[in-house]
C-alpha cells in the first residue's frame, strides 16, 4: 500500500459459492476470494490487522510445500516496504512520542509471531527491526540532529548579537601583590591595581599570555587572538610609587579592573617600544583598596558579536543530553530504548562535527563570515565548558547521567577549529595584500607603485571596519596588526633585496612608507572610546608596534632612505636604529644608496666597529 495515497482500501477475505456447469453435470465449488474493500485507516495497527487477515487466509488455503515456495516471494516485497514506508516513519527523534513507538514495536513483534506460527519464512529483516529498536531509535536521533544542524546552517548567519565574555576571581591583598609581581597588574593610572593594594615596588611587566592550543602554524597570526601564543613576547613598563587610595564606593566598588585590557574606557599612555614589541596590548587592572585580609572580586570583561548559529546548536545539544539523562532514571528502566542512553551522550560529538564540517562553506558566503565563525566556535566552546562544569553539580541527575557526559575533547576541538578559522582568514587576506603589492615581483620594479600601495592600505582599512563590528577589541587589534605587518614586511623585504637604490627611488619609497604608516590612526588608544562619543586625545601614541612586529623597522627604514651619511651614522650610534637593523643590513643599505667614496667607507667602518651601539 502507498502511505501517501489519498485513500487506502482494506482487505476482505470471504467465501463465495460459484456454480460451474461441465457438460450435463453440475457441481458447487467453494472458491476463496481476497479483495480490497472500503477504506482503511492510516495507523500501523490497522495496517498490520489487514496483513494478518491476508496471512491467515494464505496459511489456511495453501499447502505447506506451496507456502514454503510462495512465502519468500511475498515477504521480499512486503517486508522492505513495511519497514521503509511505515515503521521507520513511526520512529520518534525524541522521548516525546516514545509511548507510541513502544506500541508500534509491540504490534510489529506480534505480527512476527503470527508469521512464524503460520509457517511463513523470509521476514528476518522485520524480526531484526523489532529486536534492534534501541539502535534504530538512536540512529533516528542522530540523523535528525545532523540534519537539524545542516538546515540551520543553510538558513544563513542571521542577525548578529552582542555577547560578553566575563571572568570573575576573588583575590586577597597578598594575591594582588603576587599578580602585580607577575606582571598582571597594569601601571597606567593612579587608581590601578598595584596602587589600590598599596604596592610600591617597581615591577617589570610582561604581556599576558595563555596558550590554549598547539595547532597554530603561523606565529605572527596572533593565533587564537584571545592572547594565546604570546609567550615569547613581552611589553615592559615601570610602575611609579603611589600611596594607597581610599576605598571607592558605588558602582566603582563592584567593578574590578580590566586585567586583560578588555573594556578599557580611557586612553592610557603607552610605554616606549622595545626591541621586540609584544603582540598584545599592555594590560591594565583596577581594584579598590581594601583591608589587608579583605578579598576583592576581579571582573574581566570583553564584548564581541556572534551570529544566530550557536544558540540553535546549543539548544539541540542540551535537548539531547536531557533526553539521555532522562533515560537513566528509574521510570525508563523498562523502556525498549533505555539501552540507548550512552549513545545519546555521544550525539553532541556528531552534531559538533557536522558544525565544523559544513560551517566554513556557509560562513564564507557573508562578509566577515570567517571572523563570525571564529567568534561562534569560541562562544560554543565557552558555553559547553560552562555546561560541563555545572553538569555534575546538578542534583536532579542520576550518578550515571553525571558520569556519562564527556565533552572535553569536543571543547578542545572547537577551540582548535576557531583558531584555524582565524588564522586561515588572516592567511587569505595576507595573500590578497601581497598580490596587491605585486606578489613575488619586487615593488622596486613596478610602474604603478603608488596605486599598489594605495590599494593595499585601502584593503586594510576596509577589513578593519568590517571586523570592528564583529571581533572583540583585543582580537581586532591583533588581526589588523597582522595585516599591517604583512604590508610592512613586503616593503622591507623588497627594499633590502634591491641591489641599487637611487635618490629618486629612495624618496619615492619613503613617501610610500609615509602612506602606509598612516594606518597608525587605527591603533590610537582612544579609537575604542570614540564610538562611545569621546574625542581623540591630543598627542596620542599609537600602539601599532605592539601588534605589527616590523612596524618600527619600517619607520627606521624610511629614516635611513631620507638621510645622508652623517645622519645614518647618528641613527646608528645615538638613536635606536641598531634595535631594528643589524650592522650588515645597514651597510647593505648604505652601499645600495650611496656612491662608493672615502666618506661612505669611513661610515661603514665606523658602523662595523660598533656592531651593538645600544650596549656600548
Amino acid at each position: 500500500m502507498d502511505a501517501k495515497a489519498s485513500s487506502l482500501p482494506s482487505i476482505r477475505a470471504d467465501e463465495v459459492g460459484l456454480r460451474r456447469h461441465v457438460l450435463l453435470l453440475a457441481a458447487n465449488v467453494q472458491q476463496n476470494v481476497v479483495e480490497l474493500h472500503g477504506e482503511a485507516g492510516r495507523s500501523i495497527d490497522e495496517l498490520l490487522t489487514d496483513l494478518q487477515k491476508l496471512v491467515d487466509f494464505l496459511a489456511k488455503r495453501l499447502t505447506p510445500d506451496l507456502l514454503m515456495f510462495f512465502s519468500p516471494i511475498m515477504m521480499s516485497d512486503m517486508v522492505p516496504r513495511l519497514i521503509q514506508v511505515w515503521l521507520d516513519a513511526a520512529v520518534p527523534s525524541t522521548l516525546k512520542n516514545l509511548d507510541q513507538f513502544q506500541a508500534v514495536i509491540q504490534s510489529a513483534r506480534s505480527f512476527c509471531e503470527l508469521l512464524e506460527a503460520n509457517g511463513f519464512t523470509g521476514f528476518t529483516e522485520l524480526k531484526e527491526w523489532v529486536g534492534s529498536a534501541p539502535s534504530i531509535w538512536l540512529a533516528k536521533c542522530r540523523e535528525t540532529a545532523l540534519d537539524s544542524v545542516r538546515v540551520k546552517m543553510s538558513n544563513g548567519l542571521g542577525a548578529p548579537r552582542q555577547v560578553e565574555k566575563v571572568e570573575k576571581q576573588m583575590v586577597s591583598r597578598s594575591e594582588g601583590k603576587e599578580l602585580t609581581a607577575n606582571g598582571v597588574a597594569g601601571t597606567a593610572t593612579d587608581d590601578d591595581w598595584g596602587a589600590a593594594w598599596g604596592i610600591d615596588d617597581d615591577v617589570e611587566q610582561p604581556a599576558e599570555a595563555a596558550d590554549n592550543t598547539k595547532s597554530i602554524q603561523e606565529e605572527d597570526d596572533g593565533a587564537d587572538a584571545w592572547g594565546w601564543d604570546d609567550d615569547n613576547q613581552a611589553a615592559e613598563s615601570k610602575e611609579e610609587t603611589k600611596e594607597p587610595e581610599p576605598q571607592q564606593t558605588g558602582d566603582d566598588e563592584d567593578d574590578a579592573a580590566d586585567a586583560w585590557g578588555w573594556g578599557d574606557d580611557e586612553a592610557t599612555e603607552q610605554p616606549e617600544p622595545k626591541p621586540q614589541p609584544a603582540k598584545t596590548q599592555t594590560k591594565k587592572q583596577k581594584a579598590a583598596f581594601g583591608e589587608p585580609h579583605e578579598s576583592r572580586e576581579m571582573v574581566l570583561k570583553e564584548t564581541y558579536h556572534i551570529s544566530s548559529m550557536p544558540e540553535p546548536v546549543l539548544e539541540l545539544i542540551l535537548a539531547i543530553l536531557e533526553d539521555g539523562a532522562a533515560l537513566t532514571r528509574p521510570e525508563y528502566e523498562s523502556s525498549p530504548v533505555a539501552a540507548a542512553a550512552p549513545g545519546l551522550f555521544s550525539l553532541p560529538t556528531f552534531a559538533l562535527a557536522m558544525f565544523r564540517a559544513v560551517s566554513p562553506h556557509y560562513y564564507s558566503l557573508d562578509i566577515g563570515g570567517n571572523m563570525f565563525l571564529y567568534n561562534d566556535a569560541m562562544y560554543l566552546s565557552e558555553r559547553l565548558a560552562d555546561l560541563a562544569s555545572t553538569w555534575k553539580a546538578r542534583e536532579d541527575l542520576t550518578t550515571r547521567a553525571q558520569n556519562m557526559l564527556r565533552i572535553d575533547n569536543d571543547i578542545k576541538s572547537l577551540q582548535n577549529f576557531a583558531t584555524r578559522a582565524y588564522t586561515n582568514e588572516l592567511g587569505v587576506q595576507k595573500t590578497v595584500l601581497r598580490d596587491l603589492l605585486g606578489g613575488d615581483q619586487s615593488l622596486m620594479q613596478q610602474d604603478e607603485l603608488d596605486s599598489c600601495v594605495d590599494s593595499a592600505v585601502a584593503r586594510v582599512r576596509s577589513l578593519a571596519v568590517t571586523w570592528e563590528s564583529i571581533l572583540a577589541r583585543s582580537v581586532w587589534y591583533q588581526a589588523v596588526g597582522s595585516l599591517a605587518d604583512a604590508i610592512s614586511s613586503k616593503i622591507i623585504s623588497d627594499v633590502m633585496d634591491a641591489s641599487s637604490i637611487g635618490q629618486d627611488d629612495a624618496y619615492r619609497v619613503a613617501q610610500l612608507i609615509a602612506k602606509i604608516t598612516e594606518l597608525d590612526d587605527l591603533f590610537l588608544p582612544s579609537r575604542s572610546t570614540t564610538a562611545q562619543g569621546q574625542q581623540h586625545v591630543a598627542d596620542e601614541i599609537p600602539t601599532t608596534a605592539q601588534y605589527a612586529a616590523t612596524w618600527l623597522r619600517l619607520k627606521y627604514l624610511s629614516e635611513v632612505l631620507q638621510s645622508n651619511l652623517n645622519e645614518v651614522r647618528y641613527l646608528w650610534n645615538d638613536s635606536e636604529l641598531g634595535l631594528y637593523f643589524s650592522a650588515d643590513e645597514v651597510v647593505d643599505l648604505i652601499e645600495a644608496s650611496f656612491d662608493a667614496n672615502p666618506r661612505m667607507r669611513e661610515t661603514i667602518r665606523a658602523i662595523r666597529e660598533n656592531p651593538n651601539p645600544m650596549h656600548s
